[in-house]
């Protein structure tokens, strides 16, 4: 299947050399562009694209708000496609937030050609993608930045997982692969893959990303516990 992707940003050149990147593989199509989140928003709103690539700091709208509109859309629209937040900083403000809003993910402007297209590949397919360079990182950062644990309704919400299934998120919050999991639960790697989607389920998370914010808000996990 054909992944239907627009690149929002604010620079002209990126647009242009990330959309000429994508097209040219045979699985992506590159369905338009937009040079802020606004224009993206109604863009997308009209192609109905798989994947948004959104720029993060853009006039008019930043691609946080961006984001939340796509994610949340008003009664009467259907649509929500996954949104691949780009960023020019390893850590940015704004991506815990992006996050928050649902976003699958953020990768380095700068990252090689290579993991741009793999990017948009596993986001398309439904997993959440936080650059391998700094997601350990990023974990740290915002659960620093964050206040307290909610740890009353979340609490309730992580009663209703398995023993199995908190250890398997857990992992997921430390910044753990799937294939590290597998190795360090002893498992296969399909069998986490089944925890991993009933986790979601049950927890009523979108994704990854998602699930590695809901483990320190719960107060599941801290900072530099493992």
């Amino acid at each position: 299947m054909t992944t239907r992707v627009i690149v929002v940003d604010d620079q002209a050149m990126v647009r242009a050399g990330f959309a000429a990147l994508l097209a040219a593989q045979s699985d992506i199509d590159v369905v338009g562009d937009a040079e802020d989140g606004l224009r993206g928003v109604e863009l997308s709103r009209r192609t109905h694209p798989d994947v948004v690539l959104m720029d993060v700091r853009m006039p008019e709208m930043d691609g946080l708000e961006a984001a939340r509109q796509l994610l949340s859309p008003p009664p009467g629209v259907v649509h929500r496609p996954k949104v691949l937040m780009l960023t020019t900083f390893d850590v940015d403000d704004y991506v815990y937030e992006a996050l928050r809003a649902g976003a699958s993910g953020f990768l380095l402007k700068d990252a090689p050609p290579a993991d741009l297209i793999s990017a948009v590949r596993i986001v398309a397919a439904g997993e959440a993608l936080l650059a391998p360079s700094v997601t350990r990182r990023l974990i740290a950062d915002f659960a620093r930045q964050r206040p307290a644990p909610r740890k009353d309704r979340e609490s309730l919400r992580l009663n209703g997982l398995t023993p199995r299934e908190t250890e398997v998120l857990e992992l997921i919050a430390h910044g753990l692969s799937n294939q590290e999991i597998a190795a360090d639960l002893v498992l296969a790697e399909q069998t986490v893959k089944t925890h991993i989607g009933r986790v979601l389920a049950k927890l009523d998370l979108r994704d990854r990303a998602q699930a590695v914010i809901f483990a320190y808000e719960s107060g599941l996990v801290t900072p530099g516990d493992r």
